[in-house]
């Protein structure tokens, strides 16, 4: 049986991760979510202007009325700056599984931040809310994303072949899961 929480502090070494904030479109547009490259990686829309992005934060801080809602700004502990975010984004209430999702923008990659906070929510999603089953995917040419997957302690479970179709090419999505039970026995990364 699921016990949600919603969305609420969790801190990190080096991060906080937190529910948005409108104050938060400022660095969400400096850092990552007017990034074509960045946005392309997760099949997002871009975002340009202050409008359109508190339109979105509306979205999203109104979704945390809902207790099975999960979406948090990554924040620099030591500069307090939104970098990016991380989600759990599908959540499968019969059979206890969950998505992840994450995006640090690209002035802060390769510097371990995308690995700490999938780390913590991974950790948030198994013992907070009790997840039998947790599955992340990246788009195949994503090695970067890839890395972190791997680092975090996610299995390789298969690829779907031609899965989005980005400027007339077709791409594929690679998954990766983790079950509770394999998380309990990885006692060193926690």
């Amino acid at each position: 049986m699921l016990t949600h929480t919603g969305t609420r502090g969790i801190e990190t070494e080096r991060l906080v991760l937190r529910p948005f904030r409108y104050e938060d479109g400022g660095d969400m547009l400096k850092n990552w979510i007017s990034d074509p490259n960045i946005q392309s990686m997760i099949s997002e829309p871009i975002y340009s202007t202050t409008e359109e992005v508190a339109a979105l934060l509306d979205k999203y801080i109104s979704s945390y009325e809902n207790d099975n809602y999960y979406r948090w700004a990554v924040v620099k502990k030591d500069t307090l700056e939104c970098i990016g975010q991380i989600a759990i984004f599908l959540v499968d209430e019969k059979n206890h599984w969950c998505e992840i999702e994450y995006c640090i923008g690209s002035a802060f990659h390769r510097q371990g931040f995308a690995s700490e906070a999938t780390k913590a929510i991974r950790d948030f999603a198994f013992f907070e809310v009790n997840f039998h089953k947790m599955q992340v995917c990246h788009k195949e040419h994503n090695a970067a994303s890839k890395g972190v997957i791997l680092k975090c302690g996610f299995t390789y479970e298969g690829t779907l072949r031609d899965y989005f179709c980005m400027d007339g090419k077709y791409v594929s999505r690679c998954f990766y899961s983790m079950l509770k039970s394999e998380w309990e026995g990885r006692a060193v990364d926690r």
